[in-house]
């Protein structure tokens, strides 16, 4: 069995099949990389200070919430099953490119974060 694997696409080769990676397999460090590749490929890290990274995520945030905006609880839990889930899928794609690139441009560690930030909630909300 001969693998090959093209990080720049995130795809997987085995024996002339394509295989698309998931969540599972892809780390934070592989996106990360992606994302800081496409923005230097492109000149912007001037213009992706924090400050407009923030602006951008909560942008995008709006934008997902749009989605939802005149739909009841139930059918926000059936979503999948409707034409809108492709652009719920880009809206989430957007705010987690946008917060690499702000963890890129302050150099923070996102796994590192995210674990110290659960262990302080699981401190200040116990388990029942």
């Amino acid at each position: 069995m001969k693998a090959l694997i093209l990080k720049k696409h995130f795809r997987l080769i085995i024996d002339k099949e394509l295989i698309v990676l998931k969540d599972s397999s892809v780390t934070l460090s592989e996106l990360k990389g992606r994302v800081k590749k496409f923005v230097g490929d492109r000149n912007w890290e001037q213009y992706h200070s924090p400050k407009n990274l923030a602006m951008s995520i909560s942008i995008e945030a709006a934008e997902l919430m749009e989605e939802f905006q005149w739909i009841d609880i139930h059918e926000s839990r059936n979503i999948k099953d409707t034409g809108d889930f492709d652009n719920i899928k880009e809206e989430i794609a957007d705010i987690m490119i946008y917060c690499l690139s702000f963890s890129n441009s302050l150099d923070i560690d996102v796994a590192d974060a995210i674990i110290k930030k659960i262990e302080k909630n699981e401190k200040r909300f116990p388990k029942p």
